[in-house]
């Protein structure tokens, strides 16, 4: 019988990208349910939130900006610390790049669990690294802020802020007040699974709730279709809240039922599969999102790091 490998080392087909005006100001990169960014073009200078995973990767959201704008790249911004999202940082050094930024709670898991969490990436998603040679290492800010900050490019204001935990326990959206244009990162999904095996499911959705409050009338998720009517960002957050509430209340259920982690997966799937199992990147998730779950469950509030050898332990015992 042969072994199975993590769902994401068989997706090897190219995505279609995206770049989406949503304002003067405003761009969304998105790819078919790859991890998306960010760009805004300020008066006098470029941010980008959320790097791609390589610097090679990262050309072709440069060749992009630079189709609309010459000013300098001078802020990029990590909505938090996976590999995926940090690891093309080093590219924009060349195009004008003068802080990286994150909040101290994604400084905190950099410092923590960043060089396991690269090898664990780099090894599970050989399609999103392509380039991994050209990444220098790991991708550490220049600039950390506590809860918020702001960034006037020119006279357009950029809010920074850690609302809450969620996806990560230093999760970063970027809002553009003026617009009512923000940032998500992976806080929120839309028909796309949300990875949770960093996440704090208790507190995810009261984050979203305080995402909702701000009135966002477009919105980029970390993947998923840019959203761009207030319904929509509506039924971005609502689709993200239901994937984690789902996900934490049938965990609970199976671990109130004194459930191994495999019978646990069985009853997660039978709440979970009817809703979700046709977004993308869901058969991968969804083993990493049941163990942090099952933990998180059992009470284990701080997630647990994975690594390489852990990933492929976890997969191997669920496949079984």
């Amino acid at each position: 019988m042969t072994e199975k490998t993590f769902a994401s080392q068989a997706d090897l087909d190219e995505k279609k990208t995206s770049f989406i005006k949503l304002s003067d100001n405003a761009y969304a990169y998105t790819a078919e349910g790859d991890p998306n960014s960010g760009v805004i073009i300020g008066d006098d200078s470029v941010m980008v939130i959320d790097t791609t995973a390589t610097p090679l990767m990262a050309q072709a959201l440069i060749k992009h900006i630079r189709g609309v704008t010459d000013l300098p790249i001078k802020y990029v911004v990590l909505s938090h610390y996976h590999a995926v999202r940090v690891l093309g940082a080093s590219a924009y050094f060349a195009e004008g790049a003068e802080q990286i930024i994150a909040s101290k709670g994604t400084y905190e898991l950099i410092v923590e669990r960043g060089a396991q969490d690269m090898q664990s990436e780099i090894e599970r998603f050989p399609r999103l690294f392509a380039g991994v040679e050209s990444v220098p290492g790991l991708s550490w800010p220049t600039m950390v802020f506590d809860r918020e900050m702001t960034i006037f490019m020119g006279k357009l204001e950029v809010k920074l802020a850690h609302i809450g935990m969620g996806h990560t326990k230093g999760d970063t959206i970027a809002w553009i007040p003026s617009q009512k244009i923000c940032f998500s990162g992976d806080l929120v999904e839309y028909g796309a699974a949300a990875y949770t095996g960093d996440a704090q499911l208790e507190e995810w959705p009261h984050t979203l709730e305080a995402l909702r409050a701000l009135g966002a009338e477009k919105l980029v998720p970390g993947r998923g279709e840019a959203l761009v009517t207030p319904q929509q960002v509506n039924e971005g957050i609502d689709y993200t809240k239901d994937f984690v509430t789902t996900l934490l209340d049938s965990a609970k259920e199976a671990v109130a039922q004194n459930m191994s982690l495999s019978e646990t997966m069985a009853h997660v799937r039978s709440k979970m599969d009817p809703k979700f199992r046709h977004v993308f990147i869901y058969e991968h998730c969804l083993p990493f999102d049941v163990t942090r779950a099952y933990d998180e469950a059992k009470g284990i509030k701080h997630p647990r790091i994975w690594t390489a050898e852990r990933d492929k332990e976890m997969w191997h015992a669920l496949q079984a």
